[in-house]
C-alpha cells in the first residue's frame, strides 16, 4: 500500500484500537447517545471514501482476473457481494454529491441506495438539471427521513421537480411495472412427501395485496372495541400458521359456480368414501385429485360447497352422490349469523362471514338433517377441531362450543 494511504488509514486503525479500550457499560446514558451517533457519521463517512475508491478501482479486477472488483473484494473481505455491489452501484452513479454527502455523515449508505433508485427511475429523456435538482432534494430530506421515507419522496419525485410531466410519466412507469410484473408470475407446487407440500408464487403486488385483504378477513376479524378476548386460542397461532390457515379455508370456501367448467361441469372435487368408513369415522377416503384423507376430514369438507361426496355400498354401488340436502341454504346461513353473531366456539372472536355451517346434532355422514336446528357457525380452525378425533366436543344449551383434548 503506498504511503499516500497508509499514513491515514493506520491513524484511523489506531484510534479505534483506542476507542475499543473504553467499556461503554460504565458510560453515561448521553455518553452512549452521543458515541452511537458520531460513530454511525463516522461510518458514513468511512464507506463513502471505499465508494470514491470503488469508482476508479476497475483496474484491480483486471490485475487480479476477477470478475469484477466487486467480486475481489468480497472474496478479499468475506463480505457479501450483495453489499459490495450495493456500494459499486453508489460509485458509479454519474455526479459527485450524493457520495459527498456521505462524506459529510449526512447520508448513510441504505439511504444513498434509494436516492440513487428513486434517480434511475426518472425518465431517460428529463432534463440534465431536473435531474440534477431532484438529487438535491433528496438528499436534503436524508437529513429528516430515513430509507423508506425516502423511498416515497422518490416514487414521487417528478412530482415535485417537473410537475406538469408526472402524470404520464407515472402512466407509463405503472404500465412498464405491471408488464415486468407479468412476465415474471410463476406459481409452482412441490409435494414434500409427509403429508405438506409447498407453494412458492410471484405475482404482481396488486394481486399479492388483494389476496393478503382476502386473507387478513379471515385471520384478523374482530367483534367490539378491545379487539377480542385476550388469550384466544387463534391469536396466540404464529401469524405464518394463521395465513396458512387462513388460505386453506379461502381454498375450500371457493364458490364453485363461480369457477371455469371442465368437460362441461363445474369445477369441483369428489371424494370417494365407503359407508362402514364414513360412519365408523376410523377408514379412509380418496379424492379425485389423487389425495387419500381420513373419514373425519372427509365428513368435515362434507359440510361445505365444492366437495362432492361419493358414498360407495359394499360392493362398490354408488349410494349417495352429494345429496341436494347436503348443504345449507343461504337462507338458513343468514338465519344462522343472526341467530350465533359469529364464531360459537367459546372465546372465539371470528364474525358470521366468515365461519362454516356445521351439523353438529347429528353429522350428515349418519343422516343428519340440513335443518337450521341442527346447524351452528363455526370459524374455518375450530370446523377442523369439531371433527379431529383427537378432542371432544361440547355443545352448551347457551350455544357456545368447547373442545377437550382426548387423552
Amino acid at each position: 500500500m503506498s504511503s499516500t494511504y497508509a499514513a491515514p488509514l493506520d491513524a484511523v486503525e489506531h484510534a479505534l484500537d483506542d476507542l475499543a479500550t473504553i467499556a461503554p457499560d460504565y458510560r453515561s446514558t448521553g455518553e452512549k447517545k452521543d458515541a452511537l451517533v458520531r460513530l454511525s457519521r463516522i461510518m458514513a463517512r468511512v464507506e463513502a471514501e471505499r465508494i470514491r475508491i470503488l469508482a476508479v478501482a476497475e483496474d484491480i479486477a483486471v490485475e487480479a482476473g476477477a470478475r469484477s472488483t466487486a467480486h475481489w473484494l468480497a472474496a478479499e473481505t468475506r463480505d457479501g457481494i450483495g453489499q459490495v455491489r450495493l456500494r459499486e452501484k453508489i460509485a458509479h452513479h454519474p455526479g459527485t454529491r450524493i457520495v459527498e454527502a456521505m462524506g459529510h455523515g449526512t447520508v448513510q449508505v441504505a439511504q444513498a441506495r434509494e436516492i440513487v433508485d428513486a434517480l434511475q427511475r426518472l425518465p431517460k429523456n428529463l432534463d440534465p438539471e431536473l435531474r440534477e435538482k431532484g438529487e438535491a432534494y433528496l438528499i436534503s430530506e436524508a437529513a429528516h427521513f430515513g430509507p423508506p421515507e425516502l423511498r416515497r419522496l422518490g416514487a414521487r419525485l417528478l412530482e415535485v421537480i417537473a410537475p406538469e410531466d408526472a402524470d404520464q410519466a407515472e402512466y407509463q412507469r405503472l404500465l412498464a411495472e405491471d408488464r415486468r410484473a407479468r412476465a415474471v408470475t410463476r406459481l409452482t407446487f412441490r409435494d414434500r412427501g409427509d403429508g405438506s407440500g409447498d407453494l412458492h408464487a410471484r405475482i404482481p403486488m396488486p394481486v399479492l395485496n388483494r389476496l393478503r385483504t382476502y386473507l387478513e378477513a379471515y385471520t384478523a376479524p374482530r367483534r367490539g372495541p378491545l379487539g377480542g378476548v385476550l388469550g384466544d386460542e387463534i391469536d396466540q397461532l404464529p401469524a405464518s400458521r394463521r395465513g396458512g390457515e387462513a388460505f386453506c379455508a379461502l381454498l375450500e370456501n371457493l364458490p364453485t359456480n363461480r369457477l371455469p367448467k371442465h368437460g362441461g361441469t363445474a369445477t369441483s372435487v369428489m371424494v370417494t368414501i365407503d359407508l362402514e368408513s364414513l360412519r365408523s369415522g376410523t377408514g379412509t377416503a380418496e379424492t379425485s385429485t389423487g389425495d387419500r384423507l381420513t373419514a373425519d376430514q372427509t365428513r368435515r369438507l362434507a359440510c361445505q360447497a365444492g366437495i362432492i361426496p361419493v358414498v360407495l355400498g359394499g360392493k362398490g354401488e354408488i349410494l349417495d352422490l352429494g345429496r341436494s340436502k347436503r348443504l345449507f341454504t343461504g337462507p338458513q346461513r343468514k338465519a344462522m349469523a343472526l341467530r350465533d353473531r359469529g364464531c360459537t366456539a367459546e372465546g372465539c372472536t371470528i364474525p358470521a362471514a366468515w365461519t362454516e355451517a356445521h351439523h353438529f346434532r347429528q353429522p350428515w355422514s349418519k343422516g343428519g338433517r340440513t335443518d337450521l336446528a341442527d346447524g351452528k357457525l363455526l370459524c374455518p380452525f375450530h370446523h377442523h377441531r369439531a371433527h379431529d378425533p383427537g378432542w371432544d366436543t361440547h355443545h352448551h344449551p347457551n350455544g357456545s362450543t368447547t373442545f377437550h383434548r382426548r387423552t
